[in-house]
C-alpha cells in the first residue's frame, strides 16, 4: 500500500541519465509496474517529445492508454506538432514540460506558451524555470493551470542549486500558490553528499518538509535547514510526524520527481519506515538497471 505522501511522486524518467533506458525498455517496463504492487508510486513516463514517433510499435495492443509527460526542452514551439501525433497513438499525455530558451523574456516566453496550448486546455504545464537571472520574474510570471518545475541537480556541481537559491525559488513558488515538480540530482531521500562525485544532492523528503513549512508560513532560514538536514532519522521522523491534512496539502504543492529508477526511492522509503511493502513483495530492480556508468544528468 502506497501512503499518501508517496502517491505518484515519482515520474519514471528512465530514458534520461543516468538510466539512459532504451526506448522500448523503458515502456515494457512501465507497462509492467502497472501490475506491481507498487504502482500508486509512479507517475507518468517522462519522455521528450521527439520520442513520439518512435512510440507506436512499442505499446502492446490492448494496453490502457500509456500515460505521459513530455519534455520540450528548446521552448514551446513544437509543442503543437507534437501533441498532434500524441493523439495519433495510445497514450494519454497528462502533462508537458517546457523550458524558457535562453534570451526569452517572461512575459514573451508565456505568450508563446499559451500560445502553443491553445487547442490543449487540460493539460497540466510545467514552466522549467531558469537557474539565471530570469528566475525570479519567471515564476512570477506563470500564472493560471500553468506550474513550476525546479533543476535540482545535473552533471557538474555547479548545476546543483545551494540551499538558499533553492529555498528562495520554492519559498517564491508557494506563495504565488503555484504546484512544483523538481528534476534532476534528486537521488536520495535525505540530503547527501555523493561518494563518486562529491556533489551535494537535495533529497526529495526534504524537499516535501521545505514544502510544508513553507505552507505554514516558516522562514527561509527555516527551510534552508530542512533542506540541508542529512541525518536520516531526524528527516524520516518529520515526515512520519506530519497530519494526514499537511501531506495532502504538502504533496498539492510538491507534486512529483523525475527520477530514472522509481524503485531506489521506494528502497529508501522502505528503509526509512515511510512505505510497507507487502510479505513476499520485492520490487524488480533489473528494470530500473542503468544502461550506463551514472552521469546525474536528468530531463
Amino acid at each position: 500500500m502506497i501512503p499518501a505522501l508517496a502517491a505518484g511522486l515519482c515520474d519514471d524518467a528512465a530514458v534520461f541519465p543516468p538510466g539512459n533506458a532504451p526506448l522500448a525498455l523503458a515502456v515494457r517496463a512501465y507497462g509492467g509496474r502497472r501490475r506491481v504492487w507498487y504502482a500508486g508510486l509512479v507517475g507518468p513516463l517522462v519522455l521528450p517529445a521527439a520520442a513520439l514517433s518512435r512510440l507506436a510499435p512499442l505499446i502492446p495492443e490492448g494496453e490502457a492508454p500509456l500515460p505521459l509527460s513530455v519534455t520540450f526542452p528548446d521552448g514551446p514551439s513544437m509543442i503543437p506538432a507534437a501533441l498532434a501525433t500524441a493523439a495519433l497513438l495510445p497514450v494519454e499525455v497528462r502533462s508537458v514540460e517546457v523550458a524558457v530558451p535562453q534570451g526569452t523574456g517572461p512575459g514573451a516566453f508565456m505568450d508563446d506558451l499559451d500560445a502553443a496550448l491553445e487547442d490543449a486546455p487540460d493539460l497540466d504545464v510545467y514552466v522549467e524555470v531558469p537557474r539565471d537571472g530570469r528566475r525570479l520574474r519567471v515564476i512570477e510570471a506563470i500564472t493560471g493551470r500553468h506550474r513550476a518545475k525546479f533543476r535540482t541537480g545535473g552533471v557538474r556541481a555547479d548545476l546543483h542549486p545551494g540551499e538558499a537559491e533553492l529555498a528562495e525559488s520554492l519559498a517564491a513558488a508557494v506563495a504565488a500558490g503555484l504546484p512544483f515538480k523538481a528534476t534532476a540530482g534528486l537521488h536520495h531521500a535525505v540530503r547527501n553528499t555523493d561518494a563518486r562525485t562529491g556533489f551535494e544532492q537535495h533529497g526529495f523528503l526534504n524537499l516535501l518538509l521545505a514544502a510544508d513549512a513553507l505552507l505554514h508560513g516558516r522562514s527561509e532560514t527555516h527551510v534552508r535547514d530542512l533542506l540541508a538536514e542529512r541525518d536520516h532519522d531526524t528527516v524520516a521522523d518529520l515526515v512520519a510526524d506530519l497530519q494526514d491534512a499537511q501531506v495532502r496539502a504538502a504533496r498539492a504543492a510538491f507534486t512529483s520527481f523525475g527520477t530514472c529508477s522509481v524503485t531506489d526511492p521506494l528502497d529508501e522509503l522502505t528503509a526509512l519506515g515511510l512505505v510497507s511493502a507487502p510479505d513476499h513483495a520485492a520490487p524488480d530492480h533489473a528494470a530500473d538497471r542503468p544502461a550506463t556508468d551514472p552521469t546525474h544528468g536528468a530531463p
